[in-house]
């Protein structure tokens, strides 16, 4: 049973993010995971200017991905940062590049998931996961989301991402804040969760 985790970050918050989705889905015994990048659209000079060369070296090992890839996993959990409540440009350039798959039905039954960051507690976290949900449910995806299940959702001893409808950070205005430890566990519960599903609709 395959996962694949497509995600696109600018300074490493959805990439470790990512990494802890990843995590989540091999403590599921039969589960392999994949992690790709969605290809970048920004010119070098201007990633230049945003000081996110640098960053994004970190995960240069990252394979970009085809959308072909996305027919041949079981499941696929997407993650973007968030841009004015909505999911990134390359993020939204690369679904925008699927129509084939979606004229042959290919996604159709297949598990599909989200998680995000924003710059503040309240930066359209919700609003993106769900956007993108629309998405997935144009292509036939069943949806999972992170339930309550993760009890770290409910803490209010100190400020975390996190919601019914995925996992989430918040990077802070200058992406000072890296994902908490709360944050990380939401993901690999969400990355686990995901996988314990797609392995049963695989059966």
């Amino acid at each position: 049973m395959k996962v694949l985790v497509v995600y696109y970050s600018t300074y490493g918050h959805v990439h470790k993010m990512a990494t802890a989705i990843a995590e989540g889905v091999k403590e599921v015994d039969g589960a392999e995971v994949e992690m790709r990048r969605v290809p970048e659209t920004l010119p070098e000079e201007v990633l230049e200017k945003m000081g996110a060369v640098e960053a994004q070296q970190t995960w240069a090992h990252v394979p970009v991905c085809t959308v072909e890839e996305l027919a041949a996993a079981d499941a696929v959990i997407f993650g973007t940062p968030t841009r004015f409540g909505n999911m990134c440009g390359q993020m939204r350039q690369f679904l925008d590049a699927t129509g084939q798959l979606w004229a042959q039905g290919a996604l159709v039954g297949k598990v599909g998931s989200v998680f995000t960051s924003s710059a503040t507690q309240h930066g359209g976290q919700e609003s993106t996961i769900l956007s993108f949900h629309i998405s997935l449910l144009h292509h036939g995806f069943v949806i999972v989301g992170l339930p309550y299940a993760f009890q770290g959702q409910m803490r209010i001893d100190e400020i975390t991402g996190g919601s019914p409808y995925g996992a989430s950070t918040i990077a802070g205005g200058s992406g000072e804040r890296m994902p908490s430890e709360n944050e990380l566990d939401a993901a690999r519960f969400q990355g686990r969760h995901v996988a314990e599903i797609a392995s049963k609709l695989k059966l």
